[in-house]
């Protein structure tokens, strides 16, 4: 007979601090020891047995979560499945909504953050490009349709304005330049912070817009999309292009030009002036955009540009070499004179670049020898980790054009100290990226490290940005100020980057024109691996598991038939092939290293499987969300018959399931929290900061059928119909 255990998940879970419901209605995770399930995964004897016969050999525990299920590091596991709870409703940690700001029907920055970066949510986007559903998707999309639509002509004037010497001002780009920051209309073309007359256009942002906007192209591969965007991202490649200095094929740029601007100074001329210099992150993120481009001209038979792409991309990639420093990682510039900026032990510009060098590798602009290179200096350098998070730059930085020649000082007071800003400072946006970096070299205990931490501070409702004293944030200079946050709580889209990027460093995920290729990176301690989200693919969806015994791939199935696999490390899987829904299993081996885990799981509190609070009634619900819920039910019901309205269903549902998650997270016992401690005050706090996330939801609903009435189409006029039905 098999024997199977059950013990519950939360070991502290029968005192009051580990109590995860007040009411009976919520159930928590289990994890169970099933010795069955265990055999069939792994191809071992009967349980009970080993295969020299009789002995007894431990059986790894199976982890049920709501978005995966596995054997084998239960921590782990859970810090994947609650990863994904980032972008559902739930009501233990941050979600999407908490970023939506009604009026405008987009998404934002965070907690009175009124406009869309791109570096700050480059880290999030390009990660979450494979899993991410709707509504998110397309919300996501039109918010970076705050800078296509706003993009740079050569007349468009940007509106939003900054301080530039005692003046505002606003500024015309050249064609095909983004930008900084974004809203409805208005763009800042340069970085915003600092000296508008000493910064160069920005470059580096442009790239990485690029980037994002074919990583999601080539994930939907919807044609008509591309025919919009495609002349848009032809135009910002060639502004990046104007950059390119022939003599050696890199890009010759001035101050504050780069993504975690404005830390880049240029160089400083004989007359006190910043002129330009070759920026490293500015190939790099442009060599991953002209990667996709390349990708995207192949859909069209005979596509003119194809071949001018793939031009640029063999010289830029071609001149990478000479952005290296001796030991073989990228330095952050080089001046036209041949000095380098970002090399540790120089006696001048002597630090090491975090933000180029983890890019390059977790974008594969690397190959694997500069990537393990870079990854050794890294490791062999605790001061750019020093709280686990990557640093942009340690030690502090020498080339800024606020105080050129020196690491302190006069200058370096307030924002521009070493570890609380760009100087030195710990972004999450750069962090997602350090993770995937960390997936694609099997580092995955620098994976526990850096997302267990930042899971603590997610459950604590403090994602601040940037985190403040190299990581450690002890006080931070703007979430603790109360200019940004509500209600005690920060949400910043910048923090997202890290569970998205847990999440997609498992297979990596690589589109191309006609297919995609899968790279097993499950982490060593799970003996078995299976994601309940799909991956998205055109409109195929993909569902994908693995039995993880190594780095090395020796069989992968499609719905139970065996496909060929042609590498060791990847699997190909071709568009047109593919079912409808495909189900993916892989089975690696080769063995991974032995590791012990470098951090202890922040379990309480747990994420609650959603059909624990799926069947909650409206009058469990808070009184502001009532009204609310019981007209997005009855829209619900409504476009049950109708075509065409995934988006709008997806967007209710959404809705409905964080009116619901209110309800659960006012009865909750979140524990004591771990940076940032849950009061009784703050935890009122919170339960008001879900609660008008909730109601926002349905008024930017409301909102847009409003506006549907007034001046949509036939289609738009009809499901406004419906929600003034829904309404009576």
């Amino acid at each position: 007979m098999m024997k199977i255990f059950t013990t519950n998940i939360g070991a502290a879970s029968s005192t009051p601090r580990g109590r995860i419901f007040a009411n009976g209605f919520l159930g928590a995770f289990r994890i169970l020891v099933v010795a069955a399930a265990v055999a069939t995964c792994q191809g071992s004897s009967a349980p009970g047995e080993d295969k020299a016969g009789g002995a007894e050999v431990p059986t790894p525990n199976l982890y049920e979560g709501e978005f995966c299920t596995g054997t084998g590091d239960v921590d782990f596991l859970r810090l994947i499945d609650e990863s994904f709870a980032f972008f559902h409703a739930n009501p233990v940690v941050p979600n999407l909504a908490m970023l939506y700001k009604p009026e405008w029907d987009l998404l934002i920055e965070g907690a009175n953050w009124d406009a869309w970066w791109i570096q700050n949510s480059y880290g999030f986007a390009y990660a979450s490009t494979p899993f991410l559903q709707e509504p998110w998707c397309s919300l996501v999309q039109r918010s970076f349709d705050l800078f296509w639509d706003n993009q740079g002509d050569g007349k468009r004037r940007g509106k939003l304005v900054g301080p530039a010497t005692g003046s505002y001002h606003g500024l015309v780009a050249p064609d095909g330049c983004l930008g900084d920051a974004a809203l409805p209309g208005i763009i800042a073309y340069k970085q915003g912070d600092g000296d508008l007359n000493v910064h160069d256009w920005f470059y580096e942002a442009t790239a990485a817009g690029v980037l994002v906007q074919a990583e999601m192209l080539l994930a939907s591969r919807d044609q008509k999309a591309m025919a919009h965007y495609l002349p848009k991202m032809e135009r910002a490649c060639a502004f990046i292009e104007k950059a390119r200095d022939p003599k050696n094929n890199l890009f010759l740029v001035g101050p504050a030009c780069n993504l975690l601007a404005p830390s880049y100074g240029g160089v400083k001329q004989p007359d006190g002036t910043f002129g330009k210099g070759y920026l490293a992150g500015l190939s790099i993120t442009y060599l991953a955009a002209l990667d996709r481009m390349v990708e995207l001209s192949k859909f069209t038979i005979g596509q003119p540009r194809l071949a001018e792409y793939q031009r640029r991309q063999r010289i830029t990639k071609e001149s990478l070499s000479q952005l290296l420093a001796p030991a073989g990682y990228f330095v952050k510039s080089i001046e036209p004179s041949g000095t380098r900026h970002g090399v540790l032990g120089q006696e001048r510009f002597g630090y090491l670049e975090g933000v180029a060098n983890a890019d390059a590798v977790a974008l594969r602009v690397a190959d694997l020898h500069t990537a393990e290179n870079i990854y050794r200096q890294i490791a062999a350098y605790p001061a750019i980790r020093p709280f686990d998070f990557l640093l942009t730059s340690a030690p502090g930085l020498d080339d800024t054009y606020w105080n050129w020649g020196h690491t302190n000082g006069p200058g370096f007071e307030g924002f521009h100290a070493f570890g609380d800003w760009v100087n030195g400072g710990a972004w999450s946006t750069v962090e997602g990226r350090a993770i995937l970096m960390y997936y694609r070299l099997g580092k995955f205990e620098d994976i526990r490290r850096s997302a267990t931490r930042a899971m603590k501070w997610a459950k604590d409702f403090r994602m601040d940005q940037p985190w403040s004293q190299r990581g450690e944030n002890t006080h931070n200079p703007w979430s603790d100020s109360g200019n940004f946050k509500i209600h005690g709580v920060s949400v910043m889209v910048d923090n997202f980057a890290i569970p998205a990027a847990t999440i997609r460093g498992l297979f990596d995920y690589e589109y191309y024109w006609n297919r995609v290729i899968l790279r097993p990176r499950v982490p060593g301690a799970i003996t078995q691996y299976t994601q309940k989200e799909p991956v998205r693919f055109g409109e195929k969806l993909i569902y994908v598991s693995c039995r993880n015994g190594g780095p090395q791939v020796r069989s992968a199935t499609v719905n139970g038939r065996e496909i060929k696999t042609t590498s060791p490390d990847e699997v190909m899987l071709a568009y047109e092939e593919l079912p409808a829904e495909a189900r993916i299993e892989i089975t690696t081996g080769g063995g991974w290293p032995k590791a012990t885990p470098a951090a202890a799981y922040p379990r309480i509190p747990d994420v609650l499987p959603m059909a624990d609070f799926k069947a909650l009634t409206p009058t469990e619900l808070p009184e502001a969300l009532k009204r609310p819920f019981k007209v997005l039910s009855a829209m619900n019901g409504l476009l049950a018959a109708e075509a065409g309205v995934n988006y709008e269903r997806a967007f209710i549902k959404e809705a409905m399931e964080l009116c619901k998650a209110c309800a659960v997270r006012a009865k909750m016992d979140p524990g004591p929290g771990y940076y940032r401690p849950i009061s009784p005050e703050r935890q009122k706090g919170l339960n008001k900061f879900f609660e008008e996330t909730a109601v926002g939801m349905y008024q930017g609903l409301a909102q847009r059928m409003t506006n549907f009435a007034a001046r949509g189409d036939h289609r738009q006029k009809r499901l406004a119909a419906l929600f003034a039905t829904a309404n009576e």
